[in-house]
């Protein structure tokens, strides 16, 4: 478990970095055996985080929360995505991390339409995620945001279900859920998405500019 707590708190600094998690927004969760997991709490900046701040929490079907608090840091709030990294946890039993994104690619690509689902085709990238091939199309759904995030929850938990090639769910004007079969694979999956995103912004920009065709 110390190595697991250690590990958030160095890919929360990266995430900082990356503009991911800036303002205290975003998160992360690891999860460890037992049905226990470890979860970055609410309220605070992200690069600053260490082992002791996490929540751990037991996942648990029979209670109306899905889960309990087995160990709280004292004075902080757990995450506001607690029960959306549940919901995401009981669809996706191989799922071992997931990391919530605030980042300005995920939420930006959320406007360029007002589908509830966005195909990422044709970019060498896609190679990065899962299952993903070049020659593919990846479909993502689109949620729509609400003001209080625990409400996704079961919108999120749907759409996990909904589209099982997936490994994210874009929030509209939020950010995005990415998960992964361990915390290393989450991170890749959410670089190789934010990068996907990103051009896939460009693309659309250069197209309505008529620089490229298409």
């Amino acid at each position: 478990m110390k190595e697991s707590k250690e590990l958030i708190c160095k890919m929360c600094r990266l995430f900082y970095i990356k503009g991911w998690v800036s303002g205290t927004g975003g998160g992360m969760t690891i999860r460890l055996d037992n049905d226990l997991a470890l979860i970055a709490p609410s309220g605070i900046q992200k690069e600053e985080i260490e082992p002791h701040d996490l929540f751990l929490i037991q996942l648990d079907n029979s209670i109306k929360e899905n889960y309990r608090i087995i160990e709280k840091p004292d004075q902080l709030k757990i995450s506001a995505c607690t029960s959306i990294f549940v919901q995401i946890f009981n669809q996706r039993p191989t799922a071992k991390a997931i990391i919530h994104s605030h980042s300005i690619n995920a939420v930006m690509v959320t406007k360029i339409t007002q589908a509830p689902e966005i195909a990422l085709e044709k970019y060498e990238m896609l190679k990065g995620l899962q299952g993903g091939t070049y020659f593919g199309s990846h479909v993502l759904p689109i949620l729509d945001n609400v003001e209080h995030e625990c409400d996704l929850a079961e919108a999120v938990g749907k759409a996990v279900e909904k589209y099982p090639l997936a490994h994210a769910v874009l929030v509209r004007d939020h950010g995005v859920y990415i998960w992964g079969e361990s915390p290393e694979k989450a991170k890749i999956h959410a670089e190789c998405y934010d990068y996907l995103f990103g051009a896939l912004i460009q693309e659309k920009t250069l197209k309505a500019l008529n620089l490229i065709g298409g």
